[in-house]
């Protein structure tokens, strides 16, 4: 659900041009899939995962090569109140005994000249994998003060209807629609 917050990772390490391809590691200090989901149409619950990890590879010489592939911990989600972290934890929701992690891959990099605009991909949710394209709304990368390494930064959007991941707790009194917004930040490698 959240691995397209793990997308953001790789639109990150795109931004910045050098040829040939470069491989960045997901920063899980820094990178966190979010998303909202509806409670009864009365409020909107957000949530985050609080550990992911991944590579991204990319090749901006051609504004279309590279690869994302992230993976995020399911058993690290965290919607601030205890209970329900326990609740999304079990066999109803997100049922990390069976499917302990959500994964991400890409199929595609799409680029608007030299900017990194989208990405398609397909996330893999309870064991069933299904077409995930996210939205690049922020993308830099910049060599870092403390690091000295250059370190890709960005935030996608994306949405998706979680039945069609077969969660179908509470349906039809909840909205099966899930928005994602995902913060991440990637360091090249050495």
């Amino acid at each position: 659900m959240n691995t397209k917050n793990l997308i953001l990772s790789a639109l990150l390490a795109a931004a910045t041009g050098t040829a040939g391809a470069q491989v960045y590691n997901v920063e899980p200090g820094h990178t966190y899939p979010s998303f909202e989901a509806d409670h009864m149409g009365l409020s909107f619950w957000r949530g985050k995962f609080t550990k992911s990890s991944g590579k991204i590879v990319l090749d901006r010489a051609s504004k279309s090569g590279g690869s994302i592939d992230i993976s995020i911990d399911a058993g690290t989600v965290d919607f601030g109140h205890a209970k329900m972290n326990e609740k999304a934890r079990g066999e109803e929701m997100f049922n990390v005994a069976k499917y302990p992690s959500i994964t991400y891959k890409s199929t595609a990099l799409k680029f608007d000249g030299d900017k990194l605009v989208g990405v398609d991909g397909e996330m893999t949710l309870l064991g069933i994998t299904k077409p995930m394209p996210l939205t690049i709304t922020h993308f830099k990368c910049i060599i870092h003060p403390m690091l000295k390494r250059e370190v890709c930064g960005a935030d996608a959007q994306g949405r998706f209807d979680r039945s069609d991941y077969g969660m179908t707790i509470g349906l039809p009194r909840f909205s099966p629609e899930i928005k994602l917004a995902i913060q991440v930040e990637a360091i090249k490698a050495d």
